[in-house]
């Protein structure tokens, strides 16, 4: 082996790299509590249609600008121009704010199922909001003080989750074969519709599922650091991502199917329609469920399969609580570091453009911490309707905020294949033609979603018989949308008046 490709990922390797970057257990869950098997044809759409061609994109532009520090602000601030570079990396990082968000509020309910092996005990979305506030005050506190060692105990935490997917899969077979038939009925209908009666069957409602399926691939662009890594790239990484995209929407799909061996989704509705079940507790309570089914189709007693339910319950409550510590411990810090070292310093007023001597943008991460803390706060005082409705409203806000940013990476990508000056080591769109196709074809897809997702309270709000015009009605729908798009509004007007102060005391 020469010096050249030792210790390069092979064809494998990378492939495997890919998976585990992009692959989430949590999406598996999600999509079946929303549209049962109805989620696997989206899943397959989001693949072709936005994973493949999005993958391809940047790596193409992570190639280029492999030696630049500024991640996606080098690749946008050179394929278009500064003020845009800013303003869609502002925006992206507004996702990871939101993503803070939405997870620190989720963060008590594997601690009560590592407690009781159940989600029954699910605080209100007063304690939900308390929890949160204080798990971000102590995340940020023991990451401003270089607290590193507590995230060597969490390397374990993608093993675990990793191994989560074995678990359903092994399980749900073990079912199916006791019992010789899937729990879930298996038709030509079940992949067309939804079972879930908290869904809305429309046409917008189905469209706006795939901001889900898009989600699930996030973290996509994380993947063009991986170029220089790769053995043979020019030949490899396209087959990586291809190979990739194949096992990762197999692998939802296949993942999805079986959870309907082992769950009879008629025997959710009761839970849905009481809304003890919700987009926040659902993975927990599929695992004890799969333990349940396991222990039935073994042969244990009504106690012993409840007993099996309960250790896949708290099994899962860790394996979620160590991944959300690593998940914290890294992202406090890390896109917040990304975004100031990789912009100008006089972008940043006060002390937010410094670093530690330890390298640590500790008052930017305090900043962090008010805003989300405010966040959390407006959010669980503008809710309405209980946890069900709480955890709905946060789970469309992140995957708003998270998805929205990525229109503006494809945008820079069809100026980036325009620039004639960028040295492009790699191209898998040779043609300006086919380029340029690609690009409408994933703003479409990109823009249709989120738009589609965002409408749906509107549209549901005017299909309401008049009699249930209530004011609370239209909180409730002005709520959804606000939430929706407000972060990375707010935050894109933020960066584009920082910009122009930029641009002003530069002169």
């Amino acid at each position: 082996m020469s010096k050249d490709t030792k210790g390069k990922l092979s064809l494998v390797g990378l492939s495997l790299m890919i998976f585990t970057t992009v692959f989430g257990f949590g999406n598996i869950p999600v999509a079946f509590y929303q549209m049962g098997y109805g989620a696997i044809p989206w899943y397959i759409i989001g693949a072709l249609l936005f994973f493949l061609p999005f993958a391809f994109m940047v790596t193409e532009m992570g190639s280029a600008f492999k030696d630049e520090k500024g991640g996606i602000y080098s690749w946008m601030s050179e394929s278009v121009n500064p003020t845009f570079a800013f303003v869609g990396t502002f925006m992206w990082y507004a996702s990871y704010v939101i993503w803070m968000v939405t997870v620190a509020n989720k963060i008590l309910i594997p601690i009560v199922n590592l407690i009781f092996g159940n989600s029954t005990h699910t605080p209100s979305p007063l304690w939900i909001s308390i929890a949160a506030v204080v798990w971000m005050a102590l995340i940020t506190f023991m990451v401003s003080k270089g607290v590193d060692t507590i995230k060597k105990f969490t390397s374990i935490a993608g093993i675990a989750v990793l191994s989560l997917n074995v678990i359903l899969i092994l399980g749900a077979v073990i079912v199916l074969i006791a019992n010789g038939h899937p729990a879930t009925p298996i038709n030509l209908h079940s992949f067309t519709s939804s079972p879930n009666p908290t869904f809305d069957g429309s046409s917008v409602a189905f469209i706006a599922f795939l901001v889900f399926a898009i989600f699930a691939y996030g973290g996509v662009e994380s993947v063009a650091g991986l170029v220089d890594q790769t053995d043979k790239p020019e030949k490899n990484f396209p087959r990586g991502i291809i190979i990739s995209a194949l096992i990762i929407a197999i692998g939802y799909s296949v993942a999805i199917l079986s959870v309907g061996f082992f769950v009879d989704y008629s025997q959710w509705l009761p839970a849905i329609k009481a809304q003890t079940m919700n987009l926040g507790t659902v993975p927990y309570m599929l695992l004890q469920s799969l333990g349940e089914a396991v222990g039935q189709a073994i042969g244990l007693s009504h106690s012993g399969a409840d007993i099996l339910g309960g250790i896949f319950a708290r099994y899962i409550g860790l394996s979620m609580l160590l991944a959300y510590m690593g998940a914290f411990f890294t992202l406090t810090y890390s896109p917040i570091k990304q975004i100031i070292t990789g912009t100008p310093e006089k972008l940043w007023p006060g002390k937010l453009g410094k670093l530690s001597d330890d390298g640590m943008p500790k008052f930017a991460m305090w900043v962090q911490f008010a805003i989300v803390t405010l966040i959390v706060v407006l959010n669980f005082l503008t809710s309405q309707g209980g946890a069900s409705k709480f955890f709905e409203v946060l789970t469309y806000m992140a995957n708003v905020s998270m998805t929205l940013p990525y229109i503006l990476i494809v945008i820079a990508y069809w100026f980036f294949k325009k620039n004639k000056a960028i040295h492009k080591p790699i191209e898998f769109f040779k043609s300006h033609l086919v380029a340029t196709a690609l690009t409408i074809l994933v703003l479409i897809v990109v823009i249709g979603a989120n738009f589609f997702t965002i409408v749906q309270p509107i549209v549901n709000y005017i299909e309401l018989p008049a009699a249930r015009h209530t004011s609370k009605a239209l909180t409730d729908m002005l709520t959804s949308v606000v939430s929706m798009v407000g972060g990375p509004v707010i935050f894109s007007i933020i960066a584009y008046f920082m910009m122009q102060r930029y641009k002003k005391i530069s002169k």
